[in-house]
């Protein structure tokens, strides 16, 4: 990869949660084990288990860093604020740092959901990389309240046992009941899957006529003619 490359994912943001315990405090609040190895690919899920946000968690010290969707930032700093209570916890957004990606190098982590998606690594803002959506919707893998949705999809149903994006060890936080119950009957009826573009109906969550692509939410019976990535079949 060249030196001057554009690296910078601008569709993403980051926010600083600094202060006390800070990995204790999320622990208690999201899917994947904050205690472990970072980064890691997690959710904020409701009490049912239905995603509301999915971020990366970076560690920074004694802060972690949350890399979500830029227009999801603040609605994400606000929901975790309100679990704050007493505690002296900051949570804010910090733009002195971006998300940057390559599929071309080594610099950073590759990224822990898939290592076929690329490294990313965490940097000063600079010019604003291409092709990582084409990329990620190449492999099937889907992200973000567009494709996702907002308290829509239980987050098993989002793949997040296939791509690292849950813990099953790690005690509880908000959802887990659900999600652990799915996760030890084998019980996951839908599933989120990138296909070829075609029409829209009430399984459609996104189209992309750029790409050639749409995201939809299909029953594992019925998925049809969508994209079955060797780390998903290994699931179905």
């Amino acid at each position: 990869m060249s030196e001057t490359t554009p690296t910078m994912l601008d569709d993403r943001a980051l926010i600083r949660v600094s202060g006390e315990d800070v990995r204790g405090f999320l622990q208690g609040l999201v899917t994947a084990d904050t205690m472990g190895a970072l980064p890691a690919w997690s959710g904020l899920l409701t009490a049912q288990g239905k995603a509301l946000f999915d971020f990366l968690l970076w560690a920074d010290d004694d802060d972690l860093l949350i890399d979500c969707e830029a227009d999801q930032a603040d609605a994400l700093a606000r929901r975790l604020s309100i679990y704050r209570l007493r505690r002296a916890i900051t949570i804010a957004r910090d733009d002195s740092l971006a998300v940057h990606w390559s599929r071309d190098t080594d610099r950073g982590m590759p990224d822990p959901r898939l290592a076929e998606l690329g490294h990313r690594w965490l940097a000063q803002p600079a010019a604003a990389a291409n092709g990582w959506r084409a990329h990620r919707l190449s492999l099937g893998v889907t992200e973000g309240q567009a494709e996702l949705g907002s308290d829509k999809t239980l987050w098993l149903e989002c793949n997040a046992r296939e791509l690292n994006g849950v813990s099953f060890t790690k005690g509880c936080y908000v959802g887990q009941e659900n999600t652990a119950r799915m996760h030890h009957r084998a019980k996951v009826n839908r599933r989120l899957v990138v296909a070829p573009l075609g029409e829209a109906g009430e399984r459609t969550r996104v189209r992309y006529p750029e790409f050639g692509l749409m995201v939809e939410h299909r029953r594992v019976e019925a998925l049809g003619d969508a994209i079955i990535p060797d780390w998903l079949a290994a699931a179905l």
